[in-house]
C-alpha cells in the first residue's frame, strides 16, 4: 500500500516559514540535496496546497534551479502533481493536476492503486487538513539549527493531538537533523 509522507523543512521552534513567507533560514547543502533525492526518487506524487504550488511553481522551471540542482528539478518538473485548492480554476504546471473537493476518498482510493509514495511539500493548510482526516502515514521534519521566535507555524489548526513514533532520524554534517515519525493508533 502507497502511503503519504509529510516532508518538511522546519526551525527548531515549529516554523516552516518566516512571518511574511521567508525560507533564507534554509540550511541547504549538497548533503542535504542528495537526500532530497533519494525521497523524490521514492515516491511519484507531489502533493500541494494552493499558495505552495504557486510559490514553487515558477522556480523549478528557472534557469538557476535547472542549473544548480537539475536532478531535483527534473523530478519537480516532472513527476505528477495534485494541487489541493477551492480557489483555483486550474494549473498548468507540467504533470499537475487540480482537486477541489473529495479529499479524503481521492487519497484513500489513490493509497490502495499501484505505485510508489506520495509526499506531501509545503502546505501548512493541506498538512492540517490530512491530519485531520488521518491521511499522513509518515512524518519527516528536517529541523534546521535555527530559532526564528514568528513565522508560519507548519502544525496550524490542528485540533487533536496526535501521538508519534519515532521511527529513525539522520544527523547531517551541517547540524540538520531529520526525524521521521509514525503516527500511533
Amino acid at each position: 500500500m502507497r502511503k503519504v509522507i509529510l516532508y518538511n523543512m522546519v526551525t527548531l521552534d515549529g516554523f516552516f516559514a518566516g512571518p511574511n513567507g521567508e525560507l533564507d533560514w534554509f540550511v541547504v547543502d549538497e548533503e542535504l540535496n542528495e537526500y532530497s533525492i533519494d525521497l523524490l526518487s521514492n515516491v511519484d506524487t507531489l502533493l500541494f496546497g494552493r499558495v505552495t504550488y504557486q510559490l514553487i511553481a515558477d522556480y523549478w522551471v528557472s534557469p538557476s534551479a535547472t542549473t544548480e540542482i537539475p536532478i531535483i528539478a527534473d523530478k519537480m518538473i516532472n513527476l505528477p502533481k495534485i494541487v489541493f485548492s477551492k480557489m483555483l480554476q486550474k494549473v498548468e504546471w507540467n504533470n499537475s493536476r487540480l482537486l477541489k473537493e473529495n479529499i479524503a476518498e481521492e487519497i484513500c482510493t489513490m493509497k490502495q492503486q499501484p505505485g510508489k509514495d506520495m509526499v506531501i511539500l509545503g502546505s501548512s493548510s493541506i498538512v492540517s487538513t490530512f491530519m485531520q482526516l488521518g491521511l499522513i502515514d509518515e512524518y519527516r521534519s528536517i529541523v534546521n539549527p535555527v530559532v526564528l521566535g514568528k513565522g508560519k507555524p507548519l502544525f496550524n489548526g490542528v485540533k487533536d493531538k496526535l501521538n508519534l513514533k519515532l521511527l529513525k532520524s539522520k544527523t547531517f554534517n551541517s547540524g540538520v537533523v531529520a526525524l521521521y515519525y509514525q503516527p500511533t493508533k
